[in-house]
């Protein structure tokens, strides 16, 4: 099994390192690490550390040895998904196995047919949430480089980040769409891919043809309809799969 992951804000170089507050109170008090144990610390940002622990005291601090220390690149090409706000918690659910699975980036996007709508502090604490779900969703995964999770946007922001991308795409339902699936479309090699989840009602037309007024056409996935908390992770599979992160 692989080393546990821990964060960190500062990834050390070298020599010995003091992990302690709730990351070290996780290491002692829940994982129950003890010297000889290995373990990676992280910034979530792409830097890491290859640790050996040498001492575990009290509740909520462990002495680590660093062994190797490493800055991963970025990922190419990169894979953003606008993702419509689905409701409930499924929302934290859709971070969660997109972030497992290897997207770089999620943008929660308000859709006019989505029937939650984050406003004032409610959806301050939405969002607090859906980073909070990215960061431990991203150490359980073992990533050292978490998904960035932006500000909630409108249709115009996202049709702006769209037309930004070297590929964009809609996920559609339509199985019959001329734009055709997802698995055939052309991919670039490196560079940002965005792709647009809906939300349960649909993409409505005037947002759909925004989005293509932006240069994103609509795809199928396949021959069944995925629920928007797991198109989103779906599609991302396909796509990394396509490029060859997945090889």
């Amino acid at each position: 099994m692989t080393a546990p992951v821990f964060v960190v804000d500062a990834v050390p170089g070298a020599g010995t390192f003091l992990l302690d507050g709730p990351e070290g109170r996780h290491a002692v008090a829940v994982k129950r690490l003890r010297a000889g144990e290995e373990l990676v610390l992280t910034d979530g940002r792409g830097g890491w550390a290859a640790c050996v622990v040498t001492a575990a005291e009290g509740r909520d601090q462990l002495t680590v040895e660093v062994r190797e220390a490493q800055v991963d690149p970025e990922p190419t090409p990169r894979i953003t998904v606008i993702q419509a706000l689905p409701k409930g918690d499924r929302g934290e659910l859709a971070v969660e196995i997109m972030t497992e699975t290897g997207v770089d980036a999620i943008v929660p996007w308000a859709a006019s047919r989505c029937i939650t709508q984050w406003k004032g502090d409610r959806g301050l604490k939405a969002l607090a949430k859906w980073r909070a779900t990215a960061r431990e969703a991203g150490k359980q995964s073992r990533r050292t480089r978490f998904p960035e999770v932006a500000d909630a946007m409108s249709t115009k922001q996202a049709a702006a980040l769209l037309a930004r991308a070297d590929f964009a795409a809609v996920l559609h339902e339509d199985r019959d769409h001329p734009s055709g699936a997802l698995a055939d479309a052309p991919l670039p090699a490196e560079g940002e891919i965005v792709l647009v989840v809906g939300p349960e009602g649909g993409v409505s037309p005037e947002e759909l043809a925004a989005f293509e007024e932006a240069g994103a056409k609509p795809y199928r996935l396949g021959r069944s309809v995925l629920r928007t908390s797991t198109a989103g992770t779906a599609a991302t599979a396909l796509l990394l799969g396509r490029t060859g992160r997945w090889s």
